[in-house]
């Protein structure tokens, strides 16, 4: 729930102005969000800056509300610092877009100023002094910077604001001139983009940003903005002719990294391809590119540290939605393992990556069927404990008035065997009959390695021991994966079979997989064997046989 704005003191900069900043922020980009979504044409026609936004805002607000939770105003107004960090790591852990990450890296400059707060230095001089580090920052975030864009109306806040504190304005005066240069320099923005300038509009992340500056004006001063002083500048773009050019996907994700491997891993990703922003810090990273390869954008990410909240958007069902367009049917899975999303992703579903302690809950589901942007959504939970999340999902989907279907897949062998089949041609009745047979047709199995001494169906395991389960249940003890793989393939294959599906865990050696091929191939010459990379949060080992 956001924070409930007060009346604030003239050029009081505290914490509290910081959350009410926060929750007035977010109040303006709801507002706009449609109308800002409707004028977004660059970097990508997606018609989705405003609600990146707003997203990327939400998390902010989200993250200051809980670390003031229960904490007087009091205690808050000498937390200045607490405030402002709070603030920036929510939008950098919930960044969404290339406006929303640029959104993100702004307030991590404000932050690193305001954080500091030393002596000597007044509320004015403190928040130009922020506000110039904000740009200055965001600037050196984006691969290749380009006039015109929200980079632009970013600079002319910070010049304007550095005007109005040295002629010894407040605070509320330094926020006002930022917010009255943004506001100048986002109605240039056509002239100096020329895309922007064939559509006929402003630049989208530019507007949104002019909304955050109006919302710290009004925190500081207690003055409303004129409402939307911008809106006239907007109208729905022209269809742009280049609309189908430029790679072909999003890929953003969240990276625990050192400074030096971000070093490396933003040379490596600009080769890779586009619209490259790579924002944070003090080892916690957003990374964001748009690629045509995405499995090798979120591999750059493993040579460097440790990625996770992985999102791959394809810009072909972006660009529908942007015309608005719904495409008549999508797939939404989940999936344990990065290699295993970006495969889904390449067959064309839209994933939610599942990591082993913290499971996807409803919400997250239901934003995944949002995103999908179709009629009719096949949504495979791929985990037995993932079918009553999955259900409440639906539910909410069908709310809105979308079509969805669950299928009772409990493993991501299920999953992609059922993906293998997928119609969208055909109806959908017909689709969820056939998915649902293939994925019922697949047995599974898989191997993990014993916790602790506990007691199975296999009998008594010890720490390390490694496990092998057939549909979930443990039928083999072993003391190695080779061997324990085996004895499963033997089980599983005992009653036929014409394709053994293996998915290797991120430790497991290549040469396990060439044992197992053979394995196969000496004892059933008729069954094909397909060999995958599940990549990291996978089992060791998953097993499928159709």
């Amino acid at each position: 729930m956001a924070h409930e704005p007060h009346p604030q003191p003239p050029d009081e900069l505290d914490a509290e102005a910081v959350r009410t900043w926060s929750s007035l922020a977010l109040a303006a980009l709801g507002r706009a969000r449609e109308d800002i979504d409707a004028i977004n044409v660059y970097p990508v026609a997606d018609a989705d800056t405003g609600t990146n936004l707003y997203l990327t805002a939400e998390s902010a607000d989200r993250e200051l509300t809980e670390a003031f939770a229960g904490v007087t105003d009091g205690t808050a107004a000498a937390s200045l610092p607490r405030a402002v960090r709070a603030f920036a790591h929510g939008a950098l852990i919930g960044a969404r877009g290339n406006s929303g990450t640029i959104l993100a890296q702004l307030l991590r400059g404000v932050a690193d100023v305001l954080g500091d707060e030393p002596a000597g230095r007044g509320p004015a001089r403190l928040l130009a002094q922020a506000l110039h580090r904000a740009a200055e920052e965001a600037y050196q975030a984006v691969a290749h910077p380009v006039e015109g864009t929200m980079l632009t109306v970013a600079t002319a806040a910070a010049q304007a604001a550095a005007v109005a504190e040295a002629a010894a304005g407040s605070a509320a005066d330094v926020a006002r001139a930022a917010y009255d240069g943004a506001r100048a320099a986002l109605e240039r923005t056509p002239g100096q983009l020329a895309v922007l300038g064939r559509a006929g509009v402003v630049d989208a992340g530019g507007c949104g940003l002019v909304a955050v500056l109006g919302a710290l004006w009004q925190a500081l001063s207690g003055q409303e903005p004129a409402p939307e002083p911008v809106r006239g500048r907007m109208r729905a773009p022209e269809p742009c002719a280049q609309e189908g050019a430029g790679p072909g996907y999003e890929v953003v994700y969240l990276l625990e990294a050192s400074d030096a491997a971000v070093g490396e891993l933003r040379a490596r990703l600009d080769g890779l391809g586009d619209s490259l922003v790579v924002v944070g810090g003090d080892g916690l990273w957003n990374v964001h590119v748009h690629v045509d390869d995405p499995g090798a954008a979120v591999e750059a990410g493993v040579v460097a540290g440790r990625p996770y909240r992985i999102r791959i958007t394809h810009f072909g069902d972006e660009r529908r939605r942007a015309r608005g367009e719904r495409v008549q049917r999508a797939v939404v899975a989940v999936v344990q393992g990065e290699g295993l999303a970006v495969l889904c992703e390449e067959a064309g579903a839209t994933t939610v990556l599942a990591r082993p302690e913290a499971p996807p809950a409803a919400a997250e589901l239901a934003d995944a069927i949002r995103r999908a942007h179709a009629r009719e959504v096949v949504l495979l939970p791929n985990g037995a404990e993932l079918r009553a999340v999955a259900a409440a999902a639906a539910e909410q989907a069908r709310a809105d008035g979308v079509r969805v279907a669950v299928i009772p897949t409990r493993s991501e062998v299920q999953g992609l065997a059922a993906l293998a089949v997928h119609d969208s041609d055909g109806t959908f009745d017909e689709d969820v009959v056939a998915m649902t047979a293939a994925a019922g047709a697949t047995r599974y199995g898989e191997l993990a390695v014993a916790e602790r001494q506990s007691f199975t169906s296999a009998g008594i395991c010890q720490a390390g021991d490694v496990l092998g389960l057939i549909d979930g249940d443990v039928v083999v003890i072993g003391d190695g994966l080779a061997r324990t793989a085996e004895a499963v393939l033997a089980r599983m294959l005992g009653s036929g079979g014409e394709l053994v599906t293996l998915v290797l865990g991120p430790e497991v050696p290549d040469a396990l997989a060439e044992r197992l091929e053979a394995y196969v191939q000496h004892g059933h010459l008729a069954v094909d064997t397909v060999t995958y990379r599940g990549g990291r949060f996978s089992a060791p080992l998953l097993i499928g046989v159709e």
